[in-house]
């Protein structure tokens, strides 16, 4: 890992190819692996986490050819295998559903750093359905003995589309239909993946259910990810008169919860050449302009999780008391990011502290030159580059940890 020195922009007018979306790029590669058949994959994201799929994916048997950013993959009956995830957590949850009914035993684990991330809250409703794991105290490697399981109808206390994928992909072993009802709706690729792959899945409202069945592989063009789409989005808002137009961006309602987000205070940010289907893509054009404080929560907050600490980034150009709250599931992703957000944010001299399931940013203070640890964190490194490039500059330690899901970002994003 090394450190990277950004200095203030002047001024930001960029316009930006959107990287593929990393969630769809793990479960392209995933389920076309299990799947029958052969499917190219086009756009595939080849950040660390995605290569840690496709490496998991060949060890359970696929095959698995990359040309540039096309993947070729030959889905293959999976056998027992030792299975290294790298950071990714999707993959590794994902994994642990689909490997419970399947035959033969399966070691999962992955880094330090996703060693130390909860995976109960896959483990426990898949045990109920009669999953035979073995887990290192709720945490990584977890051993999976395939087995018999049964249908099952689950609530779940939080909204996480990871775990709800995990319980479909089991789904399609059991004896019988599996439900799964979140509290508010998270992102849905794995329904709508599934279903253009043959799965028999309906979704009611927050519910989703899927029948046992079998699945055939799918050629696909992964879209843009508007998680990587949000650092130049907003720092285009953070710096006077900035602009950017970042093309081929998803914009699956479940994942636009930053651009209804930041319409609602002010930003002038339009869709355009817009491709409406399952999955629709457009180019997202933005100016900066005076913004209003914002407040996150509720059933907005799944809607953009991933993208919680570059709008905490851009609360500090704002005037006035942004806040986010019910948003406790950031304290079990690749790092506590209430704390490292809150830490990355102080250290460039911003206003933001601490509450139990959220921050309370006070904007509108100019930030000073500070020194970032990423904490290994590819969000907390992009997010304190934008407050640094926008604010007075900023040194970050271990910046290449945003090639997890953005290679390139200094350059393609910052310009350095």
């Amino acid at each position: 890992m090394s450190d990277i020195l950004i200095n203030k922009l002047k001024s930001y007018d960029r316009t930006v190819n959107c990287m593929p979306d990393k969630s769809m790029s793990v479960r392209a590669v995933l389920f076309n692996a299990y799947a029958t058949g052969e499917a190219v994959v086009k756009n595939l994201l080849l950040s660390d986490d995605v290569l840690s799929a496709v490496d998991c994916a060949r060890r359970l048997g696929a095959k698995i050819d990359i040309d540039g950013t096309t993947a070729r993959i030959a889905g293959s009956p999976f056998s027992g295998a030792v299975l290294d995830c790298g950071n990714s957590g999707t993959t590794a949850r994902l994994l642990i559903g689909l490997l419970s009914g399947l035959n033969g035993t399966y070691t999962i684990d992955g880094d330090a750093s996703l060693r130390s991330r909860p995976m109960k809250r896959v483990i426990e409703p898949l045990r109920s359905m009669g999953a035979r794991i073995t887990d290192t105290d709720g945490r990584l490697p977890v051993t999976v003995v395939g087995s018999a399981l049964s249908g099952t109808s689950y609530q779940m206390p939080i909204a996480s589309a990871q775990v709800k994928s995990a319980l479909m992909l089991a789904g399609l072993n059991a004896s019988g239909r599996v439900t799964v009802t979140e509290p508010s709706k998270s992102r849905d690729h794995t329904e709508n993946m599934l279903r253009e792959m043959n799965a028999a899945v309906t979704v009611d409202g927050n519910t989703v259910s899927i029948e046992p069945g079998i699945i055939y592989a799918r050629s696909m063009t992964v879209p843009g990810d508007i998680s990587s789409a949000a650092y130049p989005i907003c720092l285009a808002l953070a710096v006077k008169g900035g602009h950017c137009l970042v093309k081929n961006v998803g914009i699956n309602p479940t994942r636009t919860g930053i651009i209804d987000l930041l319409r609602s205070i002010g930003a002038n940010i339009e869709y355009k050449n817009a491709v409406m289907s399952a999955e629709p893509v457009a180019d997202v054009e933005v100016r900066q302009g005076k913004l209003a404080p914002f407040i996150i929560e509720g059933g907005l907050v799944p809607r953009l999780i991933d993208e919680i600490p570059v709008l905490c980034a851009l609360a500090c150009f704002i005037d006035g008391v942004s806040v986010v709250k019910d948003a406790k599931e950031l304290k079990v992703k690749e790092t506590d990011r209430i704390s490292s957000t809150v830490a990355a944010l102080r250290a460039l001299g911003a206003d933001i502290e601490p509450t139990d399931d959220g921050m309370i940013i006070r904007g509108g203070k100019q930030l000073r030159f500070g020194t970032v640890d990423s904490m290994l964190d590819h969000r907390i490194a992009m997010s304190a580059a934008v407050a640094g490039a926008a604010g007075a500059g900023v040194n970050i330690i271990d910046a290449d940890c945003a090639s997890v899901s953005y290679p390139k970002f200094y350059g393609e994003v910052i310009g350095v």
